[in-house]
This record gives C-alpha cells, structure tokens and sequence, in this order.
C-alpha cells in the first residue's frame, strides 16, 4: 500500500558519521523537508562514534551547506535530527536506542511509522535486523520498513543466508533494497520511453533491433576503497546489480499494469530469460580488464596495483565487457553487450540501441555507408534521449546525413530534477518499492554472476594489467562485438551537445 504524499516517519540512520550519509541521507532528507513533501518527520543518526545531539546536528547543517549549497530553514531542518552512539552487538543498545524512538514517535506524532535505514558494512544488516525485532523496536502501530546498501551479499549462498536472517525480521514487502541507478531519471524513463511511444514498441524485438550497448565508465580508480573492491571486483560492484537491473528493463516484457508486482515480475522474467553459460564458455562470452599506470584528464595516475590496500599481484578485474543473450521470443538473436570500468577514458553511462540496417540501400554511394538509426539513452552525468536519423544533405545531390534530435534535461527542468537518493528514501516513506529490486531478482542476478566469478577466481590473468588508465578498456573486448560485426559506439561521440 502507498501512503499519502506526506507521509510522518521516523528514520534511523545505522552509519549516521559515514560518507554516504553526509554526501547523500541528509541532503535528500533536506530537499524533501524543502519541498514541504515530509512534515513530521524525525531522523535518529546511529553510529559508534560518540558525538552530542548538538555536535550531529551541526554536522547535519555542514552537510546541507555543502552539499545542497542552501541554508534556507537549515536550522529548523537540523532540529529534527537526534543521535545514538550504538554497539550493533549489544541488546542494552537496541533497548536505549527503542527508548528514543518511542519518545521522538510520541514528541512529533509520527503514527508509529519507522524507516531503518542500514548505511553501514553490509556484515552487519543481518545482526541489526534481527536485533530490531529482538528489542522490540519494529513493534509499533505504524509500518516498519528495512532500507538496505549493496551489495547484498558477494554471492548467492551469502546473499541467500542474509535473506533468510533478515526475513526473520521483515516480511519481503518490508525490505527495501536500494540500487541508486534505478532512481536516476533517464533509468525510470526507459519504461516511459517504451510503453508509452507507438514510435519504439512494435520495433522494440529481434526483427528490428540489431544489438544494444550498456556502458557504464568511470574516470576514478578505487581512491580508498582498495579493501573492499579487493573482495569485490567490477563484476560484483557494478555488473550484480546496475547493469543487470538496466538490462532487465530494456528486456521485459510489457506489463499487465504499471504496479511494483507487475514490473518486478516482467523483471524476474527477463532475469530468467538469460542464457546460461557453460565454464568453458565464460572467456567467450565475457572479458575481464585491470588498469595500468596512465593519464586521466591531463593527470599521471597510478596503476591499480599500487593503489592503497590493494594487493601488488591483484586478480581482481577493474573492467568487464560482457554479451548477453535473453532467449525468449521478443530478444532470440539480439546480443545485449555491457561494459563498466574505472580509470576509463570519460565518465559516462549510456544505452545505445542500434536498429538492423533496411533492407537495401537506395542511397549508397561510394563516399559513404548509410548509418544505422540509433536511440541513445543519457543517464549520467548528462540526462537526456538522443535519435539518430539520416536526412537528405543539403545541396542539389541526393545524399544522406545524420542527424541528431535530442531532448535534454539541462534545457528544461534539470534544476527540479530530483537525485537519486531523494526519489528513493520518498518511495520508501511512501511504501512504493517498485524501483527498488526483489529478493527474486538478486538472486537471479548472483546466480548468473556467480558462474563467471568461480571461473575467473579459479584463473590466474597473466594480462594484467592489460588496458592503460585513460582509455577505452582491453583490446579483448573491441573483439568481443567485432566477431559479431558489431562495434562499441563511441559515448563522446554521442554527446547530447554533439
């Protein structure tokens, strides 16, 4: 059930002193307090650190200052935030901890209604959720919601183990477990741009689409997160949960209607739909990259073996470039490539579909080949939507150009376009779970990840590092599309300015 559009709630932040809560949490708590979309509201910040209410609420302002560049009612806004400093292994915590929230529920009339929003290392959700129902705290009258980081665990018998701890605690209708690229605009446009325009739908299958390009790069290497990237890897950080979730999207079939449990379900189906590799068909169907020393954005840059807390022989992957086959009906044939990487060339995620060239060309010549019709999909830092045409040249000959038609979000309302964290935390005060992902399609997703990480833990890359900071990614995966004809469009090239 979704509340109304202002609805009272009490948040608790596990991690309340880490960066994404001073980055993210409290500047889109602020922007909805702005907005005049939440009234009673009351955030209780949660972490070991010992700090006064006072001393959190002037980092609470810091944050809003800094990160929002505004100041309008901040001190108000900062009135609402308390502090807990919190042992997540002691029950006497918890006890503490339900104290105040009972008093704050009472003091701002929040109806019982509790957000837990764990922002935390993933090793403690499963002890924070039963803790919560253990001390009582998740008794009330109101709702009581679990708002959950990635990665949701590093595999699926870890996943499937956190899962079941959890649902101890929280029915799965009660877990919200956050992608942030699922709250970006053009991410939640993909729907819009398929099912409500007669121009893509009926060409939206395998007789009309040649292939399509997900990418998603990164300029920055690991900075300080060479610990968990270590135990992570591209695959686990970004192909588990982003690139697959953006896939499912492009991929799913039209649902009955546009509510969570029909959306989510078109997802699982298309998660489903995914073609099983064999191990010796891994290498074939994906390749792996790890950075070398370079030069990014006019910067000597190290190589990612010699970044901090990472291992000088490293066999983690800092690329992956990927073909996707979905076999149902709709996709039979059509190749769906991805590829994410850091120390890349230009910061850029973009979808590329690429329609099947017409059946003859009445306007071949010698100078030129016809270019194929392209939608491009900008979702970051750029928001937008590109079609490529081709149109007569200008002049007496009969011949053909492209051209660009384009709608971008700087032009018209970029400055009203909600961040990601924002939408997010308002769907969950609200009990709209439809952009968050269902424990079905995470453990579909480990699964299909699963079978190319046991091959690549279990294989020595004597390559690496084998692509230079500052360029496209390994030569392997040009010849990934290349054996089928096909190329990685060039995302500069696809500029919304271009």
């Amino acid at each position: 059930m979704i509340e109304e559009n202002q609805p009272s709630v009490l948040i608790m932040i596990f991690g309340a002193t880490g960066d994404l809560a001073k980055r993210k949490l409290f500047p889109s708590i602020y922007r909805l307090f702005q907005k005049e979309k939440i009234n009673k509201f009351a955030v209780v910040g949660v972490a070991r650190r010992e700090l006064s209410n006072d001393e959190f609420q002037a980092n609470v302002k810091e944050s809003i200052l800094t990160f929002t560049k505004e100041q309008e009612n901040v001190d108000e806004f900062a009135s609402h935030f308390y502090y807990h400093s919190h042992d997540v292994s002691s029950s006497e915590s918890y006890i503490q901890l339900k104290d105040i929230a009972d008093r704050l529920d009472s003091h701002y009339q929040l109806e019982g209604n509790r957000v837990f929003y764990l922002a935390m290392a993933p090793e403690f959700f499963g002890t924070i959720a039963e803790q919560v129902k253990e001390q009582g705290l998740t008794d009330t009258n109101g709702y009581k919601r679990l708002v959950i980081e990635k990665p949701f665990g590093h595999s699926f018998e870890s996943a499937l183990e956190l899962n079941k701890r959890i649902r101890t605690a929280f029915e799965e209708d009660e877990v919200y477990r956050i992608d942030h690229y699922l709250g970006k605009e053009m991410v939640q446009n993909i729907e819009v741009i398929r099912f409500a325009n007669a121009l893509f739908e009926p060409l939206w299958n395998s007789r009309y689409i040649s292939n399509i390009q997900v990418t998603s790069s990164e300029t920055l290497g690991v900075e300080e997160r060479g610990r968990y990237y270590e135990t992570s890897g591209a695959l686990r950080d970004m192909v588990q949960n982003h690139m697959l979730q953006m896939v499912a999207l492009l991929a799913m079939e039209p649902p009955i209607r546009l509510t969570t449990e029909e959306i989510r379900s078109e997802k699982v189906r298309a998660l489903r739909s995914l073609r099983p590799m064999t191990k010796e068909e891994v290498n074939q169907y994906f390749v792996r990259g790890q950075y070398g020393a370079g030069t990014v954005n006019q910067e000597n840059v190290p190589e990612y073996r010699t970044e901090h807390n990472v291992d000088p022989e490293s066999n983690t992957e800092t690329f992956v470039a990927g073909k996707l086959m979905i076999d149902n009906f709709r996709w039979a044939g059509v190749p769906f490539y991805i590829r994410t990487g850091k120390r890349m060339d230009i910061k850029s995620t973009k979808i590329v579909v690429q329609f099947k060239d017409i059946p003859m060309n009445l306007y071949y010549n010698t100078e030129e080949t016809l270019q194929p019709n392209l939608l491009v999909i900008h979702i970051q830092p750029e928001e937008g939507i590109t079609l490529l045409l081709n149109a007569k040249k200008t002049g007496g000959d009969v011949k053909s150009t492209p051209v660009q038609l384009s709608y971008s979000n700087k032009s018209t309302d970029q400055l009203n376009t909600p961040e990601a964290y924002e939408k997010l935390l308002f769907a969950s005060m609200r009990g709209d779970a439809t952009n968050f992902t269902h424990w079905d399609e995470v453990a579909l997703s480990w699964k299909f990840v699963d079978s190319i990480s046991e091959v690549w833990e279990n294989t020595k890359e004597s390559s690496f590092p084998n692509y230079e900071a500052g360029t496209s990614g390994p030569r392997p995966a040009d010849e990934l599309l290349e054996s089928d004809g096909h190329f990685w469009w060039p995302v500069e090239n696809l500029d919304l300015e271009n």
